[in-house]
């Protein structure tokens, strides 16, 4: 090592220490330097040199354009690109849904329609309708408790008796859910029991959801629960209470005031909350109609510009104009009015020319466009476009019921979520009260509140709709029942029908008919059976004396 500088030992001493320093991974190695006659006998490093892997710069373009709707520039200055909780978003923006979609609701047509379609195609004409299982140990229909159960429930659903105020029966009260969960997004009724609830001791009260403040929170409180929107929940998010503003909290006990309001307490277990969650940890409702308020908004005002126009159009407005020489001197005030009446014109003073004004607007895109902007508004309300404008116009047989029969499917959705969230809660909270308080009968004697369990058995049938092409589809649904594709029963329930009672129906028709002395061909042919002929019947029942004679030879 001496002999490699011609330099003094403390500049040898630290060539040597840099000579040791290993080299940086992060950076790329230096080009290696050529050998001076000064540095003879020096020898290469050891120690291997590394090259930094660098990705290639097409592939990093690449990642930021894998996806479109993830880049952010000047067409997407104004996109969201932080992820709201459904809390957050509810806390923002339910308020004023609600309060644009009741506007909407009452002002615009096609809102107006839509809450109608949700009426007639979840409840119906006659609501659901209950209809009981029970069954005995050996896998019977309880016939008996059954009638009974159905009785019951259908005297408790008249107007006196299941609401509290007395002017709604369980129909109505089904109506009013559904409409205000399409147009508030959510419906909440309260289980009252006792003397205030009339003569069965329950009955429900129709409560505005807006009263359940969607701005009161709070977060942490002393028996380790949390409020949000107004509904108190435990750690692991069940409902224990809503909490209700009131204008007099003196009258009831549970009340209190926080920040100047006034609210009341009511366990979870008396209010029936119902709405579709759009998102996971959404504790309240918001409207159906909110992704198409704003087409709707736009689209009514677009209407109404559209036929002021038209109006003014059809009034062949304009202006009048003096000739040169004449009309009144520039100081002078001096207009000219003509009051347009239909089949008569006005004389004009000499020197004045009329110039008509005659907008043209609408002229023929604005049915297109309309139709464009209600197909929009119909998709995010989740109906077909025939049925929410009323226009038949051009629809074919097939198209119409292909997209019937889609929208139907919706609505049976719409229907089993009432069930879950309203009826099911309803009946769970009657039958208890109406056993034990001895309103279900069967022969005078009431129900075992023992087999409470047994009577809790029960399905629900909502409304049916006929037949679009009733030719065809009673054929197929023959040809289904004799291919062992689908049951009679089901058949009947597909109808809107019970079964049991369309049987009952239909027995009590032939005891008639045959209590009339209708010869039983007759009734035969009444009942769309098709007739077999007397020798035919004795062949069969000769055949089957001969299976029977020949299963008796062959015990033997």
């Amino acid at each position: 090592m001496l002999g490699m500088f011609r330099r003094g030992a403390p500049q040898a001493r630290e060539a040597t220490h840099e000579a040791r320093v290993e080299p940086r991974l992060d950076t790329p190695a230096a080009a290696p330097a050529a050998v001076s006659d000064e540095a003879v006998g020096m020898r290469a490093s050891p120690i291997p040199q590394v090259r930094r892997k660098t990705r290639h710069p097409n592939l990093a373009r690449a990642a930021l354009r894998h996806f479109k709707a993830g880049q952010q520039d000047r067409l997407t200055g104004s996109w969201g690109t932080t992820p709201l909780t459904a809390d957050d978003i509810v806390r923002r923006h339910q308020r004023v849904l609600v309060a644009r979609s009741r506007e909407q609701c009452a002002n615009n047509d096609y809102a107006r329609h839509f809450l109608s379609l949700v009426r007639r195609n979840v409840v119906g004409p006659r609501g659901v309708q209950l209809q009981a299982q029970s069954r005995d140990q050996d896998g019977s229909l309880d016939t008996l408790a059954n009638d009974a159960i159905e009785r019951a429930w259908r005297e408790w659903s008249r107007a006196e008796n299941c609401d509290v105020t007395g002017r709604q029966s369980l129909r109505s009260l089904q109506t009013s859910a559904v409409t205000s969960a399409a147009r508030d997004g959510e419906f909440m009724f309260r289980i009252v029991t006792g003397r205030d609830a009339g003569p069965w001791g329950i009955a429900l009260q129709v409560i505005d959801p807006q009263r359940c403040d969607p701005d009161y929170h709070e977060d942490r409180m002393r028996n380790g629960h949390f409020i949000r929107h107004s509904i108190e929940f435990n750690r692991f998010g069940r409902p224990l209470a809503y909490h209700f503003t009131t204008l007099h909290p003196e009258d009831d006990v549970d009340a209190y005031t926080v920040g100047g309001r006034s609210f009341v307490r009511v366990p979870a277990s008396q209010i029936v909350h119902g709405f579709l969650p759009d998102m996971v940890g959404q504790k309240r409702g918001l409207p159906w109609t909110a992704t198409a308020l704003w087409r709707l908004q736009m689209l009514g005002g677009f209407e109404n510009a559209a036929l002021v126009n038209a109006r003014v159009s059809a009034s062949k407005g304009g202006f009048f104009e003096w000739q040169e020489g004449y009309g009144p001197e520039a100081d002078e005030d001096e207009e000219i009015f003509m009051e347009a009446e239909p089949g008569q014109f006005q004389e004009l003073p000499a020197g004045v020319k009329f110039n008509a004004w005659q907008p043209q607007y609408p002229s023929g895109e604005f049915g297109p466009f309309q139709k464009a902007m209600l197909r929009g508004i119909a998709s995010g309300l989740d109906v077909t476009y025939v049925n929410l404008a009323n226009d038949l116009e051009g629809v074919n047989f097939s198209s119409i019921r292909q997209g019937t029969l889609d929208e139907r499917e919706h609505w049976k959705e719409m229907q089993e979520w009432l069930v879950e969230s309203m009826l099911h809660r309803v009946f769970e909270a009657w039958l208890p009260r109406a056993v034990l308080a001895g309103r279900i009968r069967v022969n005078g004697n009431p129900l075992r509140p023992d087999r409470l369990d047994k009577y809790r058995e029960v399905e629900w049938q909502p409304r049916r709709w006929d037949w679009i092409d009733p030719n065809a589809d009673v054929k197929a649904a023959v040809a289904s029942k004799n291919n062992l594709l689908a049951s009679p029963g089901q058949l009947i329930r597909d109808r809107g029908r019970d079964p049991d009672t369309v049987w009952k129906e239909i027995g009590r028709d032939i005891a008639a008919m045959r209590d009339a002395n209708i010869p039983d061909e007759y009734i035969q042919i009444a009942m769309g059976m098709q007739l077999a002929s007397q020798g035919d019947v004795q062949d069969i029942q000769f055949t089957e004396e001969d299976e029977g004679a020949k299963g008796g030879q062959a015990g033997e």
